[in-house]
């Protein structure tokens, strides 16, 4: 048994965890991971060998954005460490998987994170991958589900040493299942500037298969397109003029937003420090058949309705605390809300020329539009913070009509080529990531049917993250039937993040409720 040793600067803990489970590789995994060598060393060096991280590669080094992905995926059976080596080591080949991140000794500021380069390194899979056992002894009463939260918190105080690749994997065979009916939790973390969560999630992708079929990948998620209709002269001429307001309306926000336009002091806004607190990562699920239905029923998009759901828990959380700041003992219905706050998230928007999930040979190329690395814009969406508890359905109209004005934009194109020249430009000193917001936001569609990890069923997949300069950062991934909510949130600022777990839950329900009830009414008519 040991306590989880920590960065320096963070209280020690009471919460145990096992040691990982030492064993000697396999001659399998010996002989398999001698074959990886010699094929690197025959592909020579990689095209990042030597080369400068990118600006938004160095941006997620600074100290008060220093981030990690965190990729949760729990499986319906116990994972075997020497099997689970044995099927990713074919996967590390790829550049940025057994490459270091060294400082650029030919600069006058080596130690700087504005200075770091790519450097060809071996990889020894006993330093990335760390298999525990977890005993029943050491949950507590909330069960499995308790526990895995618990060694995220604890996992969040932690950083990955600068002397190998910036990326492991620790596997949790559990004594008792999770909620979602997972007997093994599989977290993945890498360091952000190694690529965002669309390239990471194309390579978890890569390494699955469909249940039904062992031998067939799984369908890759991709944005429905309607078909074009053909439109009138003064129709296409509206649009485009609709489309060059809607872009230099952003643009004017989001240059506003860095230099000067800061969100009112609000419960879920944290400090400028937020990113070097640990967090706490919680996970709801929520039937993406309901999800279905609210869309049909309102005629707008799954985005949409999971955005309206977001803005109904987050409107929902803040009434409850400003009642309970103001000392107003109401019924709960009541408006608290302030008349004049602004409150705004930002929506992370893939950047790529080629959207969605992209095969991983595709995005390895070098002139792919759909290249491995970090390219997310952001555009900013204005919570109304209005209670609509006559019809909860305002919240997807709301964004649906938010959402369009957002897509019918090149505001989030703007904000990434945008915080590339400041880095080019000016330096890595001036650069932040958006900061002056309350919330951040990411909606990731994942894999649609039910899939197999190296051959272990997957009961339910979600990721999150961690170091960002943010308090409160909500991602929403879908898989198969399923869609899970993840929050990662600063506790000094959100003390109470499992109600805001349940305001989602219960906004998304009274949401169903209303579709449900307006489905009724058009049948009775």
């Amino acid at each position: 048994m040991e306590t989880w040793k920590a960065d320096d600067g963070h209280a020690p803990t009471k919460f145990k965890i096992p040691k990982p489970i030492d064993t000697e590789p396999s001659a399998a995994v010996t002989e398999a991971i001698s074959a990886a060598r010699i094929e690197i060393a025959k592909m020579g060096s990689p095209p990042e060998d030597g080369q400068p991280l990118s600006p938004m590669g160095r941006l997620f080094h600074k100290p008060e954005s220093n981030m990690y992905i965190v990729s949760i995926v729990g499986t319906k059976s116990w994972i075997d460490p020497d099997h689970f080596k044995l099927n990713i080591i074919p996967f590390y080949i790829y550049p940025r998987f057994n490459c270091l991140q060294v400082p650029d000794e030919s600069s006058e500021d080596a130690a700087s994170s504005a200075n770091l380069r790519w450097a060809k390194a071996e990889v020894d899979l006993e330093q990335h991958i760390f298999t525990r056992y977890i005993e029943s002894k050491y949950m507590a009463d909330g069960g499995a589900d308790k526990y895995i939260e618990d060694f995220l918190y604890e996992l969040t105080k932690t950083s990955i040493d600068m002397s190998k690749p910036l990326w492991d994997v620790h596997i949790l065979n559990l004594s008792e299942p999770t909620s979602q009916g997972a007997m093994a939790v599989t977290i993945v973390r890498f360091h952000h500037s190694i690529g965002d969560g669309m390239s990471l999630m194309s390579f978890f992708l890569s390494l699955t298969r469909k249940a039904s079929d062992p031998n067939t990948p799984p369908s890759l998620p991709v944005l429905f397109r309607k078909p074009a209709k053909r439109q009138s002269k003064m129709r296409l001429a509206w649009w485009f003029m609709s489309f060059i307001w809607n872009t230099l309306v952003d643009v004017l926000t989001i240059l506003a937003t860095a230099f000067f336009l800061v969100d009112t002091p609000n419960p879920l806004k944290g400090p400028e420090d937020a990113g070097k607190n640990p967090r706490r990562i919680m996970m709801r699920c929520l039937s993406m058949d309901d999800v279905k239905l609210v869309k049909d029923v309102t005629k707008t998009t799954i985005n949409d309705v999971v955005m309206g759901a977001t803005e109904a828990a987050l409107t929902r959380y803040l009434n409850r605390r400003y009642g309970e700041e103001n000392k107003i003992r109401k019924n709960g219905n009541d408006d608290n809300l302030p008349k004049t706050l602004r409150v705004r998230g930002a929506i992370l928007f893939n950047v790529r020329v080629l959207p969605g999930f992209q095969p991983m040979d595709t995005i390895m190329e070098k002139r792919s539009g759909a290249k491995w690395g970090n390219r997310v814009g952001h555009v900013l969406y204005p919570l109304k913070l209005k209670l609509h508890d006559d019809n909860p359905l305002e919240y997807v109209y709301k964004a649906n009509a938010v959402m369009n004005r957002k897509k019918a934009s090149l505001g989030s194109y703007f904000s990434y080529y945008f915080g590339n020249f400041i880095i080019n430009t000016f330096g890595i000193k001036l650069a932040s990531l958006p900061t002056n917001t309350s919330f951040w936001f990411s909606n990731m569609p994942g894999p649609q049917e039910e899939i197999t990890m190296f051959g272990y069923p997957v009961a339910y997949v979600g990721c999150s993250c961690y170091g960002q300069p943010m308090a409160l950062f909500i991602h929403a991934i879908t898989y198969a039937d399923k869609l899970n909510f993840v929050i990662s949130v600063d506790e000094h600022t959100i003390c109470d993040p499992q109600q805001l777990c349940d305001d989602l839950e219960q906004s998304f329900e009274l949401i169903k409720t209303a579709a449900m009830a307006k489905r009724c009414r058009a049948k009775q008519q």
